[in-house]
């Protein structure tokens, strides 16, 4: 039987663990570059061992291999023979992310999904941020959409697990639009964000997530920072061999840089290194780390600088482990790459400065144009360098200087610049980039194709030595009354390596119902709960959090809690508190001392579909400060605006893609009943809202009815408030639609 190369990695990625067919060819593996899987290349460095890469091209077709039509601002994800990368399409109604996959040899479209954008402010020329990340092994691609979309793709574009990370966990967005892009360490898929949860993860903080990269099942959860100084950071988690031990490395929204053990996420060090969130990716060079910002220093009023840590000390080493820092440098967008002992870097002015990476010496310095965001990717003694205003440059490089071999634009049908935020990709002896006016396939268009794998990731390390650190997994469950949830104990030694499964003694922390080894059932009496699964070996102890909510119809006043409280199980439920108010209990959204006044809490699992939400509302009155409050069904929202008087039905506040309104004169000190019901069924969704005094009929009429003819399938419950005065809440009830 003969086989092609292309037929021969599918093979071999077709063995989930490697497996024989992935052995037979390791060799070939070692020797050639192949694959580019995750956005700064197999080791996180932006480097590709390729030969034989062009020096030149032009948009009118030399050493252009072909270009397909796609509106992209990430860095392509190659591998398996194909070239898949996530952006934007559409215009008003339909505009939405797009992930798509194309053949890598001749730009054939194998497979695309779209899918909406909801609950985020974020706009749609920042949608498609974040660069894709792939799994050689599993062919499977994993897309991080801006509003907190996660999708897992099979090979033929089949989603295999999704979350919305938005209603789940309280993924934070921010409006900025920066997105991180999800990466693979062993059986993990490793994605950082700011978040605002639930219980313990309630306060807003920037987090690490670890999920099976196979089924989505959260692994860990690791908050190694204090409050963040920015919502929304696009530092992406590396990943190295440090110290004698796998290791994580990110910069966080704390403005620190984090060293995690890979596969727990222990914090092992912490570096300050600005009074703002960090944006750039740490390069990781042996024991060291080094790593770039734009924004405030510490300790100078200089904006900005570079720094290499070792990478060898524990706990706080900002005062300890400073190798050298270069002030000169204020790239806080663009990530680092290294060759030879040289530092190449691109700062926000789009100036490339080689630098010594023993000491941070400058070697020399060369403009690119006028805004670097993209990171310069390092292949064949050249540099591939990307600058915003449509330039791709190839520059040949090395200590001694720097010479250009090539420089083109790229520009929109109607002559002005295409922006280029991403990177290159290399592999298969050919260069891929994304732009606003295509995606770019560069090379010898004389040579044939070969699809050859790069070299697999190593598996996860085997542990030795007694046990030092447990884990519960899953690590976070939803269960609705009577439901059961299994959990295991894994233990790892003190370099963070895996111990196996381990016997464990079981016990409750806040939760009722049965538990026979770590087999929890959810007591079916008990409609909604939050707590603790814990699990005790030896002296180490380690705890899986728990949602119980039951299915509906839900009915709530709020009378059962404590002033001050709010339901356990709400996500992003923070900022609402109940309060009492005369004989009765409501629950309010009041102004805030620091941070916005507009927040959203969602009550429920982000599969709900087809319900309806009724809830009564009230705004107290103010002479020159108006509230807006609204709900949430299904990814929708109707609003219910103060200062416009007027009633909003909208999925996505920034773009308002599907949104209408109507006029609807209301007073604050009055209390009002708001019902909303969402019908997703069919190729459109019909939103529906009516509001009316409390107290008074329900009107037959829907004040508002609206279709979106790309209708979002499901979402969580919830409640808006932008409450420059305080909102009120009572009365809530969320019932299946008849």
């Amino acid at each position: 039987m003969r086989f092609t190369m292309r037929k021969m990695v599918r093979l071999a990625g077709r063995c989930a663990g490697g497996g024989v067919a992935v052995m037979l060819f390791a060799g070939a593996m070692m020797a050639h570059g192949g694959d580019w899987p995750l956005w700064r290349g197999p080791q996180h460095d932006g480097v590709s061992t390729e030969t034989g890469l062009v020096n030149e091209w032009s948009v009118d077709g030399k050493n252009l291999v072909w270009r397909a039509d796609f509106i992209g601002r990430s860095t392509p994800v190659v591998f398996d023979g194909r070239v898949c990368v996530m952006g934007r399409v559409g215009e008003g109604v339909t505009m939405q992310e797009r992930v798509a996959c194309y053949d890598a040899g001749d730009g054939r479209l194998l497979w695309e999904d779209r899918f909406n954008v909801y609950n985020t402010t974020v706009p749609f020329n920042r949608a498609g941020w974040a660069s894709l990340g792939a799994d050689p092994a599993t062919g499977y691609v994993y897309a991080n959409g801006v509003a907190g979309r996660l999708n897992c793709y099979d090979r033929d574009g089949k989603i295999v697990w999704t979350h919305f990370l938005t209603e789940d966990v309280g993924y934070a967005s921010g409006y900025g639009g920066r997105t991180q892009s999800p990466i693979i360490e062993g059986d993990q898929l490793i994605l950082s964000f700011v978040s605002v949860g639930w219980g313990a993860q309630g306060p807003p903080s920037h987090r690490v997530f670890a999920f099976d990269k196979r089924t989505g099942e959260q692994l860990w959860v690791s908050t190694p920072g204090g409050r963040p100084y920015d919502m929304n950071t696009q530092s992406v988690v590396v990943t190295a061999d440090m110290a004698g031990q796998r290791m994580l490395l990110n910069g966080n929204a704390d403005g620190w840089i984090y060293a995690l053990k890979a596969y727990t996420g222990e914090k092992v060090w912490g570096f300050q290194l600005s009074k703002r969130g960090i944006n750039s990716n740490v390069l990781p060079l042996g024991d060291r780390a080094c790593v770039s910002h734009s924004e405030e220093n510490l300790d100078t009023a200089a904006m900005g600088r570079m720094v290499c840590i070792d990478a060898t000390g524990t706990g706080e080493v900002t005062s300890t482990h400073e190798v050298w820092r270069n002030d000169r440098i204020m790239a806080g967008f663009a990530s680092p790459t290294h060759h030879d002992g040289v530092i190449y870097q691109v700062d926000n002015s789009a100036n490339l400065f080689a630098l010594e990476a023993a000491t941070g010496k400058v070697l020399w310095e060369h403009s690119l144009g006028t805004v670097g965001k993209g990171s310069p990717v390092w292949a064949d003694g050249k540099l591939y360098a990307t600058e915003v205003n449509g330039r791709f440059h190839i520059l040949k490089v090395g200590r001694e200087g720097v010479q250009p071999l090539d420089s083109d634009e790229v520009r929109m049908p109607e002559g002005r610049y295409a922006e280029i935020y991403g990177s290159a990709a290399v592999a298969y002896g050919r260069v891929y980039f994304a732009t606003e006016n295509g995606l770019f396939c560069l090379g010898d268009k004389s040579k044939p194709m070969e699809a050859t794998p790069g070299p697999r990731p190593a598996p996860a390390p085997k542990g030795e030595g007694p046990a030092a650190w447990l884990q519960v997994v899953p690590a976070e469950v939803l269960i609705a009354p009577g439901g059961t949830a299994t959990f295991q104990a894994r233990a790892y030694d003190a370099k963070g390596r895996a111990l196996g499964v381990q016997t464990a003694t079981w016990s409750l922390d806040g939760l009722k119902g049965a538990l026979e080894g770590g087999a929890f059932t959810a007591e079916a009496g008990t409609p909604f709960q939050a707590g603790q699964v814990k699990a005790t070996s030896g002296s180490l102890v380690a705890a899986a959090r728990v949602r119980v909510i039951a299915p509906l119809p839900w009915s709530e006043d709020f009378e059962s809690y404590e002033e001050g409280g709010r339901p356990a199980t709400w996500v992003t439920a923070g900022t609402f508190a109940v309060e009492k108010e005369g004989d009765t209990k409501v629950l309010v959204r009041a102004p805030r001392d620091r941070g916005l006044d507009r927040s959203t809490l969602y009550m429920g699992p982000s599969t709900m579909k087809d319900y309806t939400l009724q809830v009564d509302v009230m705004s107290d009155a103010h002479p020159r400060r108006r509230a807006d409050i609204g709900v949430v069904v299904s990814g929708y929202t109707m609003d219910l605006q103060g200062v416009h008087q007027k009633i909003q039905v909208r999925s996505w506040p920034s773009m308002l893609r599907m949104a209408q309104e109507t006029e609807f004169p209301w007073e604050a000190g009055t209390w009002y009943t708001l019902k909303m019901r969402v019908d997703s069924g069919g190729d459109k969704a019909v939103i529906r809202g009516k509001v009316w005094p409390r107290g008074q009929p329900e009107p037959e009429a829907w004040t508002i009815t609206v279709e979106d003819p790309l209708p979002i399938r499901s979402g969580s419950p919830g409640l808006v408030a932008y409450s420059p005065v305080d909102v009120h809440f009572d009365n809530l009830k969320v019932t299946v639609n008849q």
